[in-house]
């Protein structure tokens, strides 16, 4: 087993869905066998137009034939194990590739950064998962005591190469935890809406430094609702609540739908801004999935 690099563009010919499958050709079968049962990292490439770089973690479970395509494998990820980063990292932080691990004897880039499949270096993994996880300014809990960072990292060294794989392992095993996964998807739903509630438009922060919206799974973890930023929303707690209740919801244009089951339809009215559709997220690929506003719609929202 070994620490992989997939890389995967929003724009991708191949069959890709990260949470759950990444389609590859023949030619990298060997590469992404060797990382059956560990864990990679989804790398954007620098020439898509506002890149995220290193942007998500995902352990793969089994390599398997497409039955769709000739020649062709899927790569399918362990259910509850995608998580993204909340900064995303780039491929050179101004100082040369994060993946050093594609320089040449000469310092120079090699062809190995072109592969769309690759090994990395625990050293590299860890740089790059511990930058992800950098809380410059950490979004404190909305209550409670604020919480220990996730960006300690371990001190690889390179002559302990087996024991620093395995302890990079247990680390990043903690990323299938439901308390680290939970904290990390406030992150990035938080940050992808300006930390601002989608149903009423409201940026609360308390005299605390905490935000008092919440990051709600659109279809929830425990109907297989993955933490990924296409199946969150930001809401403030009596929006989650009702949302939760199924007395608000949003169809696929993101307008915010109330259940004829409200009984104070004026006092829900006067919550949702005056756009009647979400606000935000910040960047257009972060909105809400259809597939996940169905799901709410036909499971949780009262026609």
């Amino acid at each position: 087993m070994t620490f992989g690099v997939f890389i995967h563009r929003a724009d991708s010919i191949y069959d890709d869905s990260p949470a759950t499958q990444y389609q590859f050709p023949k030619t990298y079968l060997g590469r992404a066998s060797a990382c059956v049962g560990d864990w990679i990292i989804y790398y954007e490439p620098v020439k898509v137009r506002g890149t995220r770089g290193y942007y998500a973690i995902a352990r793969v479970s089994q390599i398997v034939p497409d039955p769709t395509a000739d020649h062709m494998y899927l790569a399918l990820i362990e259910p509850g194990s995608y998580l993204e980063f909340p900064n995303p990292v780039p491929f050179d932080d101004g100082g040369g590739p994060i993946e050093t691990g594609l320089l040449n004897e000469h310092g120079k880039k090699s062809g190995r950064a072109q592969a769309a499949v690759r090994p990395i270096s625990p050293k590299d993994f860890d740089s790059i998962l511990t930058r992800g996880l950098a809380e410059e300014q950490p979004l404190l809990p909305r209550v409670g005591a604020a919480e220990m960072p996730l960006d300690v990292p371990f001190q690889l060294d390179e002559g302990q190469a087996p024991f620093a794989y395995e302890q990079e392992r247990e680390r990043v095993a903690t990323m299938t935890t439901r308390v680290v996964r939970d904290r990390v998807f406030r992150r990035v739903v938080l940050r992808a809406y300006g930390e601002r509630c989608a149903v009423t438009g409201l940026k609360l922060i308390n005299g605390g430094g905490r935000a008092e919206v919440a990051a709600a799974h659109i279809r929830p973890v425990e109907h297989n609702g993955p933490d990924i930023i296409n199946n969150g929303v930001a809401l403030s707690g009596t929006a989650h609540w009702m949302f939760d209740r199924g007395l608000i919801g949003f169809s696929d244009d993101l307008d915010i739908i109330v259940s004829r089951h409200v009984n104070d339809r004026d006092g829900v009215d006067s919550l949702i801004n005056k756009t009647g559709k979400l606000i935000g997220p910040l960047v257009a690929r972060d909105r809400p999935h259809p597939a996940f506003l169905t799901w709410h719609r036909d499971n949780c929202f009262k026609q």
